[in-house]
């Protein structure tokens, strides 16, 4: 096996597979790259063996092809002192040692048979759904809703992003109980129903990804298992299990109550505030009344307290409601717009968010915020 490669270009596709690999592996053949050469391509994989990311390079005078894993702390920690430069890159399949060379030096590393790297689950043909989707597209799902996913164990389906095509269009959902964001696109749409649950890790893997890709994006799922194919870039994972739950019967559809607001204006205000909150429950209240939205927070542990009034255009009777000032800052951080609505029914259920200026009308995004008992 015997080929020439870009020191740079090389380094730059073993940093992007290497975001797969966790710090500890079950499988101590993990700790490698696997390196695939055929006709003059260099495909390379990393793997936590839940979720799969391979790349692909071309490469020059390539003499022999074959297959090899090859250590990836070693490989990185070396490349990233490289300038610029050609190396000849020679491993001898008997010895299992890859010899890498430059103008002025080289090193030698231990491998390991390809063989003993896991194989890259695939997807069941009998099973399987299938799309693609513009990459900007998955890019703006994924970053909308990530920020909202749980971290439960005992509730694994909130762990991820709900992708779910209808007739309607596709829909992008993430929950961990307090917040619930929801994005839709209605071009997207499907005669056959289908869904799957996207994990963080891979999801954020695939946002990383998404920022350097131009065409579209195909992805294949069945039960258990989705694939993901880009320009230079292949993910496979292995999907949550189970039913998301109802997002749109928690959604509430009555909100009399309707404030517009600046967004950065409410949001820096809710920073400024939050500092004086309660650390254990980080409670804000906000007073809605006429055209000036009232946020206030108090500790009475340490004898702190703070209140800051931000005007708004509102309709609706007089308000008071409470949030968990870290989800709210967050939701108000994640909305697009320069301008955001907020809908309330009254002080015991959710309130919605969402952007007030929406340019694309093939786009609906809302977030929801469960909110908190203010207290005597």
């Amino acid at each position: 096996m015997k080929f020439v490669v870009s020191s740079t270009e090389l380094y730059a596709c073993l940093q992007s597979v290497s975001r797969v690999m966790g710090n500890k592996t079950t499988l101590p053949v993990l700790d490698n790259f696997l390196f695939n050469l055929h006709d003059n391509v260099l495909k390379i994989t990393a793997s936590d063996l839940e979720t799969t990311l391979v790349s692909s390079m071309s490469v020059e005078n390539v003499e022999r092809d074959g297959d090899v894993a090859v250590p990836s702390k070693l490989l990185l920690d070396t490349l990233k002192e490289f300038p610029e430069q050609p190396l000849i890159i020679i491993i001898d399949p008997s010895s299992l040692v890859a010899e890498i060379s430059w103008a002025t030096g080289k090193f030698n590393v231990p491998c390991v048979a390809a063989d003993e790297y896991p194989q890259t689950p695939t997807v069941d043909p009998d099973k399987v759904h299938a799309f693609d989707i513009d990459a900007s597209m998955l890019l703006e799902g994924i970053s909308k809703t990530i920020f909202a996913t749980g971290d439960d164990e005992l509730r694994p389906t909130m762990n991820g992003v709900y992708f779910d095509r209808k007739d309607d269009g596709l829909t992008f959902v993430a929950s961990d109980a307090h917040k619930l964001v929801r994005y839709r696109l209605a071009n997207m749409t499907a005669a056959e129903p289908c869904s799957f649950i996207l994990p963080k890790k891979p999801a954020g893997l695939l946002k990383s990804l998404l920022l350097k890709e131009n065409n579209p994006v195909a992805i294949e799922f069945d039960d258990k298992k989705a694939t993901f194919t880009l320009s230079r870039f292949k993910m496979s994972c292995r999907l949550i299990e189970g039913l998301f739950p109802a997002y749109n019967s928690v959604i509430p559809t009555n909100n009399p109550n309707k404030i517009i607001v600046d967004r950065v204006e409410i949001l820096t205000a809710v920073r400024r505030v939050s500092v004086f909150s309660n650390q254990a429950s980080n409670l804000i209240k906000l007073k809605i009344s006429g055209n000036e939205i009232n946020i206030s927070a108090q500790d009475l542990d340490f004898s702190v307290s703070a209140n800051e009034r931000v005007n708004c255009r509102y309709d609706g009777e007089d308000i008071e409601i409470g949030f968990k000032s870290s989800f709210l800052a967050e939701i108000l951080n994640n909305l697009p717009s320069s301008n955001v609505s907020l809908e309330l029914a009254d002080s015991s259920r959710a309130g919605l968010l969402l952007p007030f200026e929406n340019e694309n009308p093939d786009e609906d995004l809302l977030m929801l915020l469960m909110p908190m008992v203010i207290g005597v």
